[in-house]
């Protein structure tokens, strides 16, 4: 009998044993590596949550008067908002907005037919995707997505109900709330019941909650609105062309900001401390958890320098005198349309009324005479006139100090005649004038002497050519600038003109320029610069805002946070007799016999000074060619002073452009005399129930700075022409 067969299964059997034993060790070694050396990470990558910071918006600060009268409010309104967690799904939003249907009312106006398309398709996926070719089926999803909206028709859309439209337009807004921040579904036009039905079914609609949210509020209409300005909608949010920059600072994109006066200037103020939500999400994007980490703070509030009472009457007055003159000669008077008007305290720089009125013919309507006004104050600062004889001040004072004339210097007038150019001379011949003569009864031809002998003219003979250094212009403009002519006045806005600078340089030009005749100015800068004059010489930067206050409480203005102090720009490079004089020229102007405007100012009590002018001008139409051509030559009347003239606490700029010739009727004395009365006749009043006007109470930091700003004058002095 043979051996028997040994096998060798038993052998391989022990060998994948002891495979598998190997391998559960390393398993388990493995496992204990994990829970001894990364068991708490791992258990911290199960628990993970994330932490994520939404910044709410709180009402904005509010504005007022001088006097501590609210001009800028918010109004509370109801307002219904949407704050969706993360990675929330398109069909949840749907289902959401079909419930939220039910209760609210949303206007379908700012839906778009691609947002009707996108509806449509996700109610009608199968036909939808259906419609697409082999070929197009083989596209990526987004490509493919396309393809199913263009193949919508305007038969499908018809299909969709007005309900259906009620819930795109709410999709719509859902759409466009970013995860865990705070979105308007709708804050316009809420009602009582929306508001109350929606807040009882909170617990049906995930995301959805009520508020009470805000609207400013003008208290005094289109009073002072221009610059006041105005903030941005939610629709709007963040000006596209400022995005980045408000980004950078914590705000959202449909954050409402200010766009325009003092809501753009002072934004940062009016925003204030956006409330901080922590939001804790789990590994899923589902909220676990919210604690406020910051209550917020509403944004601080304004008080302005203006004084409304003061605004409304200048108003009032401006519609007046313009309505006036345009109806008494309507032929003449065709092309003038504006009244701009300026008070300041020459003192500290507070802008106490800003008044443009535009006329508009074609608003005519018998039952509402203000129909044709609308109040275009802006054009105060934006728009810029030649000022005519009113700059004279300025061309006495750069006479003296360029040295070519002296204090009580003569001069005979009579026209002037160079060589090759029109006769220039004043409204009549003067015979022989004195520096204060000139100013009282407007000489041009005075002026024409300073032009001449500052372009190196000493010898003037009639009919012959005369010596001209071009860089007369730039001397006599940075005399100008010194009292803010020709260079920003530093209001606090957005936005100011510098006015035109003629960029021709001939003898003839130079003289016109001396008369207000050449250069434009807006009323801002007039104002800016009769207020150096009746200051003794300080430029001051002329401002809206007089205090900021923190939030109140209570009505009226919180405690003060910050009070806007006088500031200095420079102190004009003249002798202080030389700047006495010409200010007796201006009294002069207003209280002598001499004087243009003494028949209206001299028996007034409040002891005006100041200087007329008026500006030859055109207007220029496009023909029925496209030409540019001139229709009309009119002239601008323009008024500057300030009172009392001993110790001025009020001064002044009138600027009524493109009145008919002698159609004005002396507009800009009337204005003048009115809105000088109206201010001291509030005075008076205020003063009888205990209220007192600061006159003068930032004079001691008005000369605090004198010498700070000696540096700046010489700046400003030897700045170089554009």
């Amino acid at each position: 009998m043979g051996k028997k067969k040994k096998t060798h299964l038993p052998f391989r059997i022990n060998v994948l044993f002891f495979i598998i034993f190997l391998l559960f060790a390393f398993l388990i070694l493995q496992l204990g590596v994990v829970q001894i050396l990364h068991g708490e990470q791992a258990q911290k990558e199960i628990d993970r949550t994330e932490n994520t910071i939404t910044n709410v918006p709180v009402p904005r600060g509010l504005m007022y008067d001088r006097f501590g009268r609210a001009l800028i409010t918010n109004q509370p309104i109801y307002s219904i908002t949407y704050t969706p967690p993360k990675n929330v799904q398109s069909k949840d939003k749907i289902e959401l907005a079909e419930k939220l249907a039910k209760y609210i009312d949303k206007p379908d106006d700012k839906i778009t037919e691609w947002d009707l398309k996108d509806y449509w398709i996700v109610k009608n996926q199968e036909e939808a995707y259906g419609r697409l070719s082999e070929k197009e089926q083989e596209l990526d999803n987004t490509d493919q997505y396309h393809a199913v909206i263009d193949k919508v028709t305007d038969e499908d859309l018809e299909e969709l109900t007005e309900r259906d439209r009620e819930v795109v337009a709410i999709l719509r807004e859902l759409n466009q709330a970013p995860a865990l921040t705070p979105h308007i579904v709708k804050n316009e036009g809420v009602t009582e019941k929306e508001y109350a039905v929606v807040a009882e079914h909170l617990s049906e609609l995930d995301g959805i909650n009520v508020a009470i949210d805000w609207n400013r509020n003008n208290e005094f209409g289109s009073t002072f609105s221009n610059f006041i300005g105005s903030i941005t909608s939610y629709d709007e949010g963040l000006p596209a062309e400022n995005i980045d920059y408000y980004l950078t600072r914590n705000y959202s994109r449909n954050d409402r900001v200010g766009e325009s006066g003092l809501e753009q200037q002072y934004e940062s103020i009016l925003k204030g401390q956006k409330k901080q939500i922590q939001n804790i999400t789990d590994k899923d994007g589902d909220l676990v958890g919210t604690e406020v980490i910051h209550e917020g703070q509403q944004g601080k509030s304004l008080v302005l320098s203006i004084d409304i009472d003061l605004q409304q009457k200048v108003d009032k007055i401006v519609e007046e005198e313009l309505e006036k003159v345009i109806k008494a000669h309507p032929s003449k008077n065709q092309y003038l349309t504006d009244a701009l008007v300026v008070m300041m305290n020459p003192n500290t720089g507070e802008i106490l009324s800003m008044s443009g009125k535009r006329y508009y013919r074609e608003n005519e309507d018998e039952n509402n005479p203000e129909a044709h006004f609308k109040d275009e104050s802006f054009r105060t600062v934006y728009d810029a006139h030649r000022p005519g004889s009113a700059v004279k001040g300025a061309t006495v004072l750069a006479g003296y100090e360029s040295g070519v004339i002296d204090i009580g210097q003569t001069f005979y007038d009579t026209p002037i005649k160079i060589a090759g150019t029109p006769e220039k001379s004043s409204y009549t011949n003067l015979g022989y004038v004195n520096d204060l003569e000139a100013l009282a009864k407007s000489s041009n031809v005075y002026m024409f002497y300073i032009a001449m002998r500052m372009g190196g003219e000493y010898n003037y003979v009639r009919e012959a050519n005369v010596k001209f250094d071009p860089d007369a212009f730039r001397q006599m403009r940075n005399y100008f600038k010194q009292f803010g002519l020709g260079v920003e006045t530093g209001v606090d806005l957005p936005f100011e003109s510098t006015g035109y600078q003629g960029s021709v340089a001939k003898a003839g030009l130079l003289m016109d320029y001396a008369i207000g005749q050449y250069d434009t100015y807006t009323a801002l800068q007039l104002a800016q610069y009769v207020s150096t004059i009746a200051n003794d010489g300080y430029r001051l930067r002329p401002h809206l805002v007089k205090e900021i206050r923190n939030p109140s409480t209570t009505d009226g203005p919180g405690s003060v946070a910050e009070v806007i102090q006088p500031e200095v720009l420079n102190k004009i490079d003249m002798e202080e007799n030389e700047l006495e004089r010409v200010q007796e020229g201006f009294r002069r102007v207003f209280q002598h016999s001499d004087g243009t405007a003494d028949h209206i100012f001299r028996n007034k009590d409040y002891k005006p000074a100041g200087k007329t002018g008026t500006a030859q001008n055109e207007v220029y139409r496009q023909n029925e060619a496209g030409e540019v051509v001139k229709v009309a030559d009119v002239e601008n009347l323009t008024l500057v002073g300030y009172a009392p003239y001993d110790n001025p606490e009020v001064a002044f700029a009138v600027i009524v452009p493109n009145v008919g010739l002698k159609a004005g009727d002396s507009i800009n004395y009337y204005i003048g005399e009115r809105i000088l009365d109206a201010y001291f006749e509030l005075k008076e009043q205020r003063s009888k129930n205990g209220i007192e006007i600061e006159d003068n109470e930032n004079d001691e930091a008005t000369n605090e700075e004198e010498e700070e700003t000696e540096a700046e004058s010489d700046e400003v002095n030897n700045e170089d022409t554009e």
